[in-house]
């Protein structure tokens, strides 16, 4: 197949680094993270067994599989082709919301990659480094092709996952299949005409914004296996006119740096800094949601009469308005989104876990009460999109005013998750699905994957 990329070509460099790196060439840091990340998303993939949105899910599946197929679901016994399969990872794994986040691109990396590599990897009979590999393009892929555009896709609509994960999801699936540079190219050129994902799911809560990885991985695997057999796609996927960027940023360039895409790929590892979450609700409310449970401990049992919630300003828009609405969040997704109701839920039980998103919690009249006196503002002393800071300023009955500020959210920077926390999430999220002992042998297949295979990781999450 021709090469008739230029050399700075985005897809090119993309294209010839997923074709060439080596696992041996990913530092040993960045595959410890690549690890744990696999692991928080496997895990989370078993808690969302407990939701309505998986039961329609694999209803569906088995339906588009017509029972048949060979590769696993997470958590189930049933089988499904290669991409159904995918698809119903993809939405499990980011159901929830509860999964990584780089914070720079905005973007949830490994619902963006990991399902297509799984089903590939576990299809082809491939190795544990095989597909830990493809794993790491797809992550990087999918956070520089976030990070390029600044937060532009949010700006105009779409969600930011939505995008990348066709793109992330068919260089890991490409390289899986043994693609060569040039088809590598040709493969994400498919996938821009694939790529979407609108956010109109934050009008209602709907779980459309759940299905955008599993779908994208069903185009990231068909992009690839197209390629394979020299099917043509645009060699200028992202900069072309009418390209991803020209369309999806709809003609607002600005911020966008192209360089991103390139510099560094394969020396500098931007997925190392990947925030894993404490809290399973939107990224953008960390920082505040930090700040609410340490001021819960100077308010104790002191009636509050107001909130102030600062914001990164840039994340008004999803997580505070319209207001009215956010502070009347009734449903899970809802409130997932819902500054008002994750700030009141932390500075009445000085936590926020799963327990908090079920229908009870959300009709607790003191939350809903505290809620309603909430307000949300630009916060100043922001780092975004560096750190997801946040803040709170709380007006007690009493005449006090207690005032706290988190620059770096829980979870990122100097504040990362190591093995020992994550774990305790995997096993919090997995144990009550799959039992304790199968959970703690999941773990380690998961955390000895290059000593595995792809089928038996499969064979180990398998319900």
């Amino acid at each position: 197949m021709k090469d008739q990329v230029t050399q700075n070509a985005p897809s090119k460099a993309l294209a010839h680094f997923a074709a060439s790196l080596s696992i041996d060439d990913v530092p040993e840091r960045t595959r410890n993270r690549a690890r744990l990340h696999v692991l928080d998303g496997l895990g989370l993939a078993l808690a969302s067994r407990a939701h309505p949105y998986a039961d329609s899910t694999l209803a569906a599946v088995k339906e588009l599989s017509d029972g048949g197929g060979t590769c696993s679901i997470i958590g189930q016994s049933a089988r499904a082709t290669v991409r159904d399969a995918a698809l119903a990872n993809g939405i499990l794994i980011h159901g929830l919301d509860f999964d990584d986040t780089h914070q720079q691109a905005i973007v949830h990396p490994t619902a963006a990659c990991l399902p297509a590599a799984l089903g590939v990897a576990e299809a082809a009979d491939l190795t544990g480094r095989d597909l830990l590999a493809a794993y790491c393009i797809g992550m990087e892929a999918a956070i520089r092709i976030g990070a390029a555009v600044k937060g532009g896709f949010h700006h105009t609509g779409f969600h930011a996952t939505g995008i990348v994960a066709h793109f992330a999801s068919a260089l890991a699936a490409g390289r899986l299949m043994g693609l060569n540079a040039a088809e590598l190219v040709y493969a994400q050129g498919i996938a821009a005409s694939t790529a979407s994902g609108v956010q109109v799911f934050l009008e209602e809560g709907a779980w459309t914004k759940r299905f955008h990885p599993g779908w994208a991985a069903v185009a990231g695997i068909t992009a690839a296996t197209l390629a394979r057999h020299h099917f043509r796609g645009p060699t200028r996927a992202y900069e072309g006119r009418f390209g991803l960027f020209d369309t999806h940023l709809q003609g607002d360039h600005h911020d966008l740096d192209l360089a991103v895409l390139s510099d560094e790929l394969g020396t500098r590892w931007m997925m190392t800094d990947t925030a894993l979450k404490p809290y399973p609700v939107c990224h953008f409310i960390h920082g505040a949601a930090d700040a609410a449970i340490d001021a819960r401990r100077e308010i104790g049992d002191a009636a509050i009469e107001a909130v102030e919630i600062r914001l990164p300003s840039d994340t008004l828009p999803i997580v505070a308005e319209p207001e009215d609405a956010k502070r009347a969040a009734a449903t899970e997704y809802e409130a997932k989104f819902s500054a008002h109701y994750v700030v009141a839920t932390c500075l009445l039980r000085g936590a926020f876990g799963l327990s908090d998103l079920t229908p009870e919690a959300l009709a607790d009249p003191a939350t809903k009460s505290l809620a309603a006196r909430c307000t949300c503002v630009t916060d100043p002393e922001s780092a975004f999109p560096t750190y997801f800071s946040g803040g709170v300023r709380v007006r007690l009955a009493d005449g006090r005013e207690i005032d706290r500020h988190v620059r770096i959210n829980s979870g990122a920077g100097e504040r990362m998750m190591h093995v020992e926390a994550v774990s305790a999430k995997f096993h919090a999220n997995a144990d009550p699905v799959i039992g304790g002992e199968r959970a703690g042998l999941l773990r380690d297949t998961i955390l000895g994957i290059e000593q595995a295979s792809a089928r038996d990781l499969a064979a180990a999450f398998r319900g």
